[in-house]
């Protein structure tokens, strides 16, 4: 990736960061060399504050971290774009964007994967998500065959409550098991999409 960081006497470069679910404009930070390679190394977005006069990640002391989706260079090569997927408020006022806009989406399964990404990338104990991919592949597709069945069973069935719950839980799976195997929802409409022409 070609960026110019030298363009500017502090070796920073502007980084738009957008998320990548809505396309809503979070915030503006500052990047260099190190702050960007970190970023692409940790999966979590790191500036160089211009304030601290040191790297700092997002979401270092909030825990509001942006998770990492893409980063892309402008046609100058001096300003970056990044696509992220926020967890919590972006700005320090405690609002979506450091524009007091609403970053709101109907894409929820989004949002989900977003939570699911940070429960691997970030484990924790008390995380059931965490767990589970804790304990490896063979044990997640064992769930997502389990939950297969149980939706099965409830489609024969007349109570259409556990027949939503049970979608509900093999949704849930099936979802850990596409990042697991390092995919995304948006992998499997691709597919999809290419089947329907």
């Amino acid at each position: 990736m070609q960026i110019d960081f030298q363009k500017s006497a502090d070796g920073l470069v502007p980084a738009i960061i957008q998320d990548a679910v809505t396309h809503r404009v979070l915030m503006l930070g500052y990047m260099n060399r190190e702050a960007l390679d970190k970023t692409l190394a940790e999966n979590k977005v790191t500036f160089y504050s211009r304030s601290k006069k040191r790297l700092w990640t997002k979401g270092e002391e909030s825990g509001n971290f942006l998770l990492l989706q893409d980063v892309k260079v402008d046609c100058d090569y001096d300003t970056i774009l990044i696509k992220a997927n926020p967890v919590g408020p972006v700005c320090h006022t405690g609002a979506d964007t450091c524009w007091d806009e609403v970053n709101e989406s109907n894409d929820f399964l989004g949002k989900l994967e977003s939570i699911i990404t940070d429960r691997k990338n970030n484990p924790s104990d008390k995380s059931y998500t965490s767990q589970l991919f804790a304990r490896g592949i063979n044990k997640i597709a064992q769930k997502v065959g389990e939950e297969a069945v149980e939706v099965v069973i409830e489609a024969k069935d007349s109570n259409d409550d556990l027949f939503l719950n049970e979608s509900a839980d093999l949704l849930f799976h099936y979802l850990i098991l596409l990042q697991a195997k390092g995919f995304q929802l948006a992998d499997v409409i691709k597919v999809l999409k290419e089947r329907h022409r």
